[in-house]
C-alpha cells in the first residue's frame, strides 16, 4: 500500500516558484513557532512568518527554501503557499543568512506595519472560519 502524498505549490506575486508532487511532510514557520503538516492533516489556513520552509519528497532528501511572510492553505492533499519572496538552491547556513539579510532586516516602520497586517489577516481568517462553521 502506497503512503498518501501531498502536492506542494509555492507562489510568488509574479510566478510559480516551485511545484512539487509526492511530498511526504512539510514544516513551515509561523509567529507561534514551527508547524508540521502531514498528508492526512485536516484542512487549514496558516499565516507564515519569514523563515525556512522544509519539505521532504518520497525517496529524496529534505528540501529547504527561505520564504518571506505569506500564507499557507491546505485542502485535501494540495498545499498552496503564497509568499512575497523565496530563495532556494543554496546551503542551509546560507539560507539562514539570506533570511536575515533579505527578509528580517527591515526598517522599524515596515516591521510594525507587517505585524499589524499579520494580526489583521489572522483575525480575518479566524472570523471567516467561525462564520463558515456557524452556517
Amino acid at each position: 500500500m502506497q503512503a498518501a502524498q501531498m502536492k506542494l505549490k509555492v507562489l510568488l506575486p509574479y510566478k510559480v516558484f516551485i511545484e512539487q508532487a509526492q511530498v511526504m511532510r512539510i514544516i513551515a514557520v509561523t509567529n507561534e513557532g514551527a508547524f508540521g503538516i502531514l498528508p492526512h492533516r485536516l484542512d487549514c489556513v496558516i499565516a507564515l512568518s519569514a523563515g525556512i520552509l522544509v519539505f521532504e519528497t518520497q525517496g529524496a532528501d529534505e528540501v529547504y527554501i527561505a520564504v518571506d511572510e505569506g500564507i499557507l492553505v491546505k485542502t485535501g492533499f494540495d498545499v498552496l503557499i503564497s509568499v512575497r519572496n523565496a530563495i532556494s538552491g543554496i546551503a542551509l547556513t546560507e539560507l539562514r543568512e539570506a533570511i536575515e539579510q533579505e527578509f528580517i532586516k527591515l526598517d522599524e516602520q515596515e516591521q510594525k506595519l507587517r505585524s499589524v497586517l499579520v494580526k489583521i489577516e489572522s483575525g480575518f481568517i479566524r472570523r471567516l472560519v467561525t462564520f463558515k462553521q456557524e452556517r
